[in-house]
């Protein structure tokens, strides 16, 4: 039996929820994004400058409002981006700076180069590396590493991922 190291055991299974959301993304039709399942959703709307802000509210509502797959795929790209700023060590942009590209096309090749800039993460980590204390989002607790960042994002990808499934396949039921 092969000996996998960490680093290789969380790629593989990143490159595997990874696999489960193209399966999604390849199937988006221009109309899911903004598909609303239900009157109280969180979507993604134009600003009066054209740009595409998610509705956000500091304390989370109860109930929690359904996501559009446009404000997902947003929040998507606002957690990996601000985790790659910090696996990079550079200054993490606040949310409001993290927009929504403004359609279905633009965001799913905007998720695709999160990916890459992802995988070239991964590629520069050893095992060791996976031992330090992780930046995010986790703030410098010790009881937190690297390997717990990377586990995360699988984690959160997956959940997300799921979560856009289950509308496209609702929107697509639902219009049959």
């Amino acid at each position: 039996m092969k000996n996998v190291s960490r680093c290789e055991l969380l790629r593989w299974q990143f490159e595997l929820t990874w696999s489960l959301f193209e399966y999604h993304l390849e199937r988006l039709e221009p109309e899911d994004f903004l598909w609303e399942p239900t009157p109280y959703c969180w979507t993604v709307r134009p600003d009066a400058d054209g740009t595409w802000v998610p509705d956000w509210a500091e304390t989370e509502p109860e109930p929690v409002p359904v996501p559009t797959i446009g404000w997902l795929t947003w929040h998507i790209g606002w957690w990996w981006s601000v985790t790659i700023d910090h696996a990079r060590g550079r200054t993490p942009r606040e949310r409001t700076e993290i927009t929504w590209p403004g359609d279905g096309t633009a965001t799913v090749e905007w998720l695709r180069g999160l990916r890459g800039d992802w995988l070239a993460v991964l590629d520069r980590l050893t095992d060791t590396d996976l031992d330090a204390t992780a930046p995010f989002p986790w703030p410098n607790d010790p009881e937190h590493t690297i390997a717990h960042m990377l586990a995360w994002v699988n984690a959160e990808l997956m959940k997300n991922a799921t979560e856009i499934g289950q509308l496209r396949l609702l929107r697509a039921a639902s219009a049959a």
